[in-house]
């Protein structure tokens, strides 16, 4: 059989060099992953650009609710997506059809409920959230573009984003998310600054974002098409439910992925919470750390992505050795990234900071932070790392166990813990501290698992 003739899967995930196969896989997600970055900052930088208060404070208030819907996509998409790289390494093809019919629809339910909810429950919500007089005309039209009207967009393009990346094809499903994060980026100040009469900023952004994601999902849905009928993505319903433990496997892995995306953004939320009882300097230097530090956090978040399906094909199809090769180079490229941040960081924290503010005060402040934060930045990504690892092989209890006690059991209370010990900068050595202790009890969990893989 030639070689054009084979799978994308086979292709990648069995037959080529591992190095190569991981960088067909990690480089499409570690460039999407940046540009969903950049697309994250975009509506505030745009919004921030009317000196408006009310109208940055509103974009802020719906973040953690847009969030949500990121975690819902998780829950289906990364649950879906390992568990359908397993069947593909069991040949067992069919059941990997189902599995994918099943993630879709769940994704598109999922969000279609939490969609409705929003818009039948939106002032309760709004108050929740703390939007007040000023802010909550624009907390609704930007919860109406992004949640109600591009909820199922949203969702579902990283649902498929997923999918299509658990057969094999990174690049495509890299594309879609680069594609929607370059149009919202390049339509954020065409609607809120030219298309619409002013005042309407948060309305343009909120459009923009909403367009934005229903673009890449029809090219997701081109590139579902153009796989042809018997392709492992489909949205045929014909194709049949999968069998239970198919599904548990889907809630299985999915649900511990969406626990960790909710706690991880908590985390931040708290630390910003505890930053504002010392100054408002205090507060605006913490959050520029927190944009920056995202960088090679997202990197590493792309690398594990990459590594996932050619691991957890792997895994099932009993190859124990290129896919232990496949963890290897994928761990050692993290470290090697987050060696070279740290040596940056260190290096060029005043011009980094100085990108986001020039008041020198808190310049000089956010340098500080920043070179104590980036210290942790090869234990965080060992620690989510980790966490892929077992949603690879398919154990969504060892990984939501991982997830619950880095957040719940070290992240957080050393937040508190420290702040009540040191203070300000008590709050800003809490993640190294923390993840120190993380990445020990990963290392115990995964090496007391790992004579068993050989089993399994």
């Amino acid at each position: 059989m030639g070689s054009e003739t084979l799978s994308p899967q086979t292709r990648i995930f069995r037959d080529m060099p591992v190095p190569a196969a991981l960088r067909k896989m990690i480089l499409p997600a570690v460039v999407s992953q940046l540009i969903v970055l950049i697309y994250n900052m975009a509506d505030t930088f745009f919004v921030g650009q009317t000196g408006d208060p009310y109208m940055v404070a509103s974009t802020s208030l719906i973040l953690p609710v847009f969030n949500i819907t990121l975690c819902l996509a998780g829950l289906s998409g990364i649950g879906g997506g390992s568990l359908i790289s397993r069947l593909l390494g069991q040949n067992r093809e069919e059941e990997a059809r189902k599995v994918g019919v099943f993630s879709l629809w769940l994704g598109f339910s999922i969000a279609a409920a939490f969609a409705l909810g929003t818009f039948l429950f939106m002032d309760p919500l709004l108050g929740l959230l703390g939007a007040g007089e000023n802010t909550y005309p624009y907390a609704r039209q930007y919860a109406l573009c992004v949640i109600v009207l591009g909820g199922i967009p949203t969702v579902l393009s990283n649902v498929l984003a997923n999918l299509i990346r658990s057969i094999g094809r990174s690049r495509e499903a890299s594309t879609g998310i680069i594609l929607g994060g370059l149009l919202n980026i390049a339509l954020d100040p065409l609607f809120m600054f030219v298309l619409l009469p002013s005042g309407h900023a948060v309305l343009g952004a909120g459009i923009a974002a909403c367009i934005s994601n229903c673009v890449a999902l029809l090219f997701f849905l081109r590139v579902v098409a153009g796989m042809g009928p018997c392709s492992i993505i489909t949205f045929d319903p014909r194709t049949g439910l999968p069998a239970r433990s198919s599904i548990a496997g889907v809630f299985g892995v999915g649900i511990p992925s969406a626990v960790a995306t909710l706690l991880f953004d908590l985390d931040y939320v708290i630390l910003d919470k505890l930053m504002v009882s010392y100054h408002d300097l205090a507060l605006a230097a913490i959050g520029i750390v927190l944009k920056v530090e995202r960088f090679p956090l997202n990197v590493g978040i792309g690398i594990c992505q990459g590594m996932l399906p050619l691991v957890a094909y792997n895994y099932s199809a009993g190859d124990k050795k290129r896919m232990e090769d496949a963890i290897r180079l994928s761990r050692g490229l993290g470290l090697v990234i987050a060696g070279m941040s740290i040596l940056l960081y260190e290096l060029f924290a005043p011009q980094l900071a100085g990108l986001f503010i020039s008041d020198p005060q808190t310049v000089a402040l956010a340098t500080q932070f920043l070179r104590i934060r980036v210290l942790a930045t090869p234990l965080m990504f060992l620690s989510f790392f980790t966490v892929y690892l077992f949603q690879s092989f398919g154990k969504g209890r060892i990984s939501l166990f991982l997830g619950v006690t880095r957040w719940l059991g070290f992240n957080i209370p050393m937040l508190f813990l420290l702040n009540t010990l040191v203070g300000m900068y008590g709050l800003v050595w809490s993640q190294v501290t923390a993840d120190t202790l993380t990445v020990i009890l990963s290392f115990c969990v995964y090496f007391r698992f790992r004579p068993r893989l050989k089993e399994d």
